[in-house]
Parts: C-alpha cells; sequence; structure tokens
C-alpha cells in the first residue's frame, strides 16, 4: 500500500531516465507507437468478443508511459490512439475518450502534480468519475449496461467509489511497474 508514500521520487526516476536517453524524434516516434498499443489493445474489446472485454482496459499503461515521458507526448498519444479507433474500430471510440484515456490522462497528470498516493488516487478517480457520468447522463451512452442510467446523487456516489477502487488497482499495478523498470535500470548501469 502506498496511499501516504511519496510517490515522487520514483516518478521523477522513471521520467529522467525516459526523457535523458532519448532524442526528439525517438521520443516522438515512441508516443506514436504507444498510441498504436493502446489503441490495438482498446479495440480488443470490439474485435475479439468476450476476452477482448479484458483486454482493452490494458490500453491505459500505454498512456500513461507516454505521460510520464511528458505531459505534451501523453496528450499527442492520447488524441492519436482516438484518431486511430476512428480507422481500427469506431465502436470503440466512444468508450476510450471517456473512460480508459480519461483514466490515463488522470492517473498521468496526477503522478506529476502530486507526491502522495491518495492525491493521484482521488485525482485519477475523479477523471474516470467525471467520463463516465458524461457518458451516462449526457450522452446517454449506458457504458455500464442497464445499471445506473437513472441520474441520482446516489448513483453518482456509486461511480465515484468504483472510480476510486479501479484507480487504486491500476495506480498500484503502475507503481510496481516503475519499480521493477527503475531496479532494471539500476542494474545495467
Amino acid at each position: 500500500m502506498f496511499w501516504n508514500k511519496d510517490l515522487k521520487k520514483n516518478i521523477l526516476t522513471v521520467s529522467a531516465i525516459i526523457r535523458n536517453q532519448r532524442s526528439f524524434a525517438n521520443k516522438l516516434v515512441t508516443a506514436a507507437l504507444l498510441a498504436l498499443i493502446a489503441a490495438i489493445l482498446q479495440a480488443a474489446g470490439g474485435v475479439i468478443p468476450g476476452i477482448g472485454m479484458l483486454i482493452s482496459p490494458f490500453s491505459t499503461v500505454p498512456i500513461i508511459i507516454s505521460m510520464l515521458l511528458s505531459q505534451s507526448y501523453g496528450l499527442l498519444s492520447y488524441f492519436l490512439t482516438i484518431f486511430l479507433l476512428l480507422f481500427i474500430q469506431p465502436s470503440e471510440l466512444i468508450i476510450f475518450p471517456f473512460t480508459t484515456g480519461a483514466v490515463a490522462i488522470g492517473i498521468g497528470i496526477g503522478f506529476i502534480l502530486f507526491n502522495k498516493g491518495w492525491k493521484v488516487i482521488t485525482f485519477s478517480s475523479l477523471f474516470l468519475c467525471i467520463g463516465i457520468c458524461l457518458l451516462l447522463y449526457v450522452l446517454k451512452f449506458p457504458v455500464l449496461g442497464p445499471f445506473l442510467i437513472q441520474f441520482k446523487v446516489w448513483n453518482i456516489f456509486v461511480i465515484y467509489l468504483f472510480s476510486l477502487v479501479y484507480c487504486w488497482l491500476w495506480i498500484e499495478l503502475v507503481i510496481r511497474l516503475l519499480s521493477k523498470l527503475i531496479t532494471g535500470q539500476q542494474g545495467r548501469f
């Protein structure tokens, strides 16, 4: 558990490793490649019925990595993924910007802005909650199926609790991956 740990040290270490070892062109190609990976993973939900729905949430990770590369590269990857989904799997186009992509952008910005785990979780879960609420109550797209389709304060609270747990799991996974990356990079030098 990292609720009150200082995450800034790990994030800055990974960001420095990524930023300092690459040229501008390499970073640009890396951001584009990460967007392609995110688009392929997100499109799996529509291309491969059943198991694809378990694969599509992993499109969050490439966007988070791109956000750690730089905020501008993260946003570039986010919009490029949306553009690629327009051609690969248009049915996933409405899901990615408001849910999976929003979580990735929220986690990436949260890692950069905040140094405590609970702040990053709260910030990123707000992104996801707003995205789900926009889909459900503004665009009338039943992203959660028939569940929570009516606008009520209790439903917003349930959606935020779901977002909190979902973001907590993703941040826990990303922190573990980053710690493996840091120890792997230190072993190389």
